[in-house]
C-alpha cells in the first residue's frame, strides 16, 4: 500500500485499519465509514480514514455536549451560498473570523470559517498564533484560495490602483471590524506599503461582512474597501487584485463526521458547485477538503 495515496482502496483500507473487508463493507452499509463512490467503486479518502480512526481511539464521544449546528466566523459568498444548496441545515452566525474562534473554542458553534493572516511569519489560520493551539481535537479543512483586493466605485472614478492610495486626501474608506480577517489583512498590506492606518480616513460604522462592505461601496458611503473578488462581483464594482488568502474551516474532530459537515463537503465536489466557484470568481478549489491541520 502507498504510503501516501489519496484514495484508498476496500482491500488497502481493511489492511489499514486492521479490519476483514466484510467488515469494512459493513461500515460502510451503515454509513459510519467515510468514503466515496467513483465509477461504482468504493474509495476510501486517506485523510478522513486517518481522521475517523483517531476519533474512534479517543474513545466513545456520545456522552460529550451536543454542538450547535452553526457555522460562524467570516462569511464567505462561495460557503454561504453551498451551506444553503448542500441541505447542510448549517445555521450562519459569520461576524468575523475572530468571533468564529471564541464560539468554536467556547463549543458554541460547529463549524469556523476562518482567513486570519499572522504578520510575523505571513501564514494563515496558524493555531497556535489564534490561541488554539491548546485543542487537542483541532482540525483545519482547507475552503479555497481567494483573490483578497480593492473594492472601488464602478469605472474607478478616483484612479485608486494600490492600498497606498487610500492615504489620498478624500477617500472614503470602508473597513471590517477589527478582528476580521480582511481587518488584519488591511493593515498588514499598510505596514507593506509603510503606510499608517491612521492617515486612512475610515468610514463611521465598520461592515459586518463581505457583502455589507461591497453594498456600502456601491451606495457611495464608501470609495473604497478591501474584500474579495466575489463580493465586488456581486456588486457590479472594479476590483484590484492585491492578495492571495487562504480561507479554511476549523472544526472539532468529531464534528468532521456529522452530517451537516459531510453533506457540506460532498456536495463541494458536484460539478453544479465547480461552476458556481467560477462564476463567482476569485476562488481557487483545488485543495477544497484537504485536511491541512489535525491536531
Amino acid at each position: 500500500m502507498e504510503a501516501r495515496a489519496t484514495y484508498l482502496t476496500t482491500a488497502e483500507v481493511a489492511d489499514y485499519l486492521r479490519l476483514k473487508e466484510r467488515k469494512v463493507y459493513d461500515l460502510v452499509r451503515q454509513g459510519a465509514i467515510p468514503c466515496v463512490r467513483v465509477t461504482g467503486k468504493l474509495l476510501f479518502p486517506r485523510h478522513s480514514i486517518d481522521l475517523w480512526l483517531m476519533n474512534h481511539l479517543e474513545g466513545d464521544q456520545a456522552t460529550a455536549r451536543p454542538v450547535p449546528v452553526v457555522l460562524a466566523g467570516s462569511q464567505d459568498p462561495l460557503l454561504e451560498w453551498a451551506v444553503r444548496e448542500s441541505g447542510s441545515q448549517l445555521a450562519l452566525l459569520c461576524q468575523g473570523s475572530g468571533d468564529g474562534v471564541r464560539r468554536l473554542m467556547e463549543g458554541r458553534v460547529m463549524l469556523a470559517g476562518l482567513h486570519l493572516l499572522d504578520a510575523a511569519s505571513g501564514e494563515y489560520n496558524r493555531p497556535e498564533a489564534l490561541g488554539m493551539g491548546g485543542m487537542r481535537d483541532l482540525v483545519m479543512v482547507r475552503w479555497a484560495t481567494r483573490r483578497q483586493g480593492l473594492l472601488l466605485a464602478p469605472g474607478n472614478p478616483l484612479g485608486i490602483r494600490r492600498v497606498a492610495d487610500l492615504a489620498h486626501l478624500g477617500v472614503r474608506v470602508a473597513h471590517r471590524q477589527p478582528d476580521a480577517g480582511a481587518g488584519r489583512l488591511l493593515i498588514w498590506l499598510l505596514d507593506q506599503a509603510g503606510v499608517e492606518a491612521s492617515r486612512l480616513q475610515f468610514i463611521e460604522h465598520p461592515s459586518l461582512s463581505e457583502d455589507d462592505l461591497a453594498l456600502a461601496v456601491r451606495q457611495d458611503e464608501a470609495d473604497a474597501g478591501l474584500g474579495v473578488e466575489a463580493a465586488a462581483r456581486r456588486q457590479g464594482l472594479t476590483f484590484v487584485p492585491l492578495h492571495r488568502e487562504h480561507f479554511d474551516l476549523a472544526l472539532r474532530r468529531r464534528s468532521y463526521f456529522e452530517p451537516p459537515i459531510q453533506r457540506l463537503l460532498a456536495f463541494a465536489q458536484e460539478s453544479r458547485f465547480v461552476e458556481r466557484a467560477e462564476a463567482l470568481g476569485g476562488y481557487d478549489i483545488g485543495e477544497l477538503g484537504r485536511v491541512v491541520y489535525n491536531a
